[in-house]
């Protein structure tokens, strides 16, 4: 999948497959919460993520399709989180202050987002050292 722009529900179908590895239409549509997409919603969504090779067919067990992800999560919240991102002109800070005045953002999460910060410099810090060999 080449930067296709996806949708709110074919993440929330990734996501499903994300956590099953595979899956059919059915079992897709069975992990959202009441109230569920029509099968035939779900049905049509699926078939526009292999179309943008997001997934794929892997098998059939009787009539049922069995599908999974052809991209992995990490690469997927990335990109999104880029295009987010360039809303804010590629920068962290007013999002972030976006998201502290739409009150999604706590001190909490500054303060356990500074420690994952501090815990990531550490690493980079201390990194691996020169091959030896």
């Amino acid at each position: 999948m080449k930067h296709a722009k996806l949708t709110k529900l074919e993440l929330q179908i990734l996501e499903a497959l994300w956590s099953h590895g595979k899956a059919s239409i059915r079992e897709i549509q069975e992990d959202f919460p009441a109230p569920r997409p029509a099968y035939t919603t779900i049905q049509t969504t699926v078939y526009r993520l292999e179309g943008k090779k997001a997934v794929r067919r892997v098998r059939k067990i009787g009539n049922a399709d069995i599908f999974e992800p052809t991209v992995a999560r990490d690469v997927t919240r990335h990109r999104l989180l880029d295009e987010i991102l360039s809303f804010f002109g590629g920068k962290a800070q007013p999002m972030m202050a976006q998201l502290a005045e739409a009150g999604k953002l706590t001190l909490d999460d500054v303060h356990e987002l500074e420690k994952t910060i501090q815990a990531l410099d550490e690493q980079r810090k201390s990194g691996p050292g020169p091959a030896k060999g």
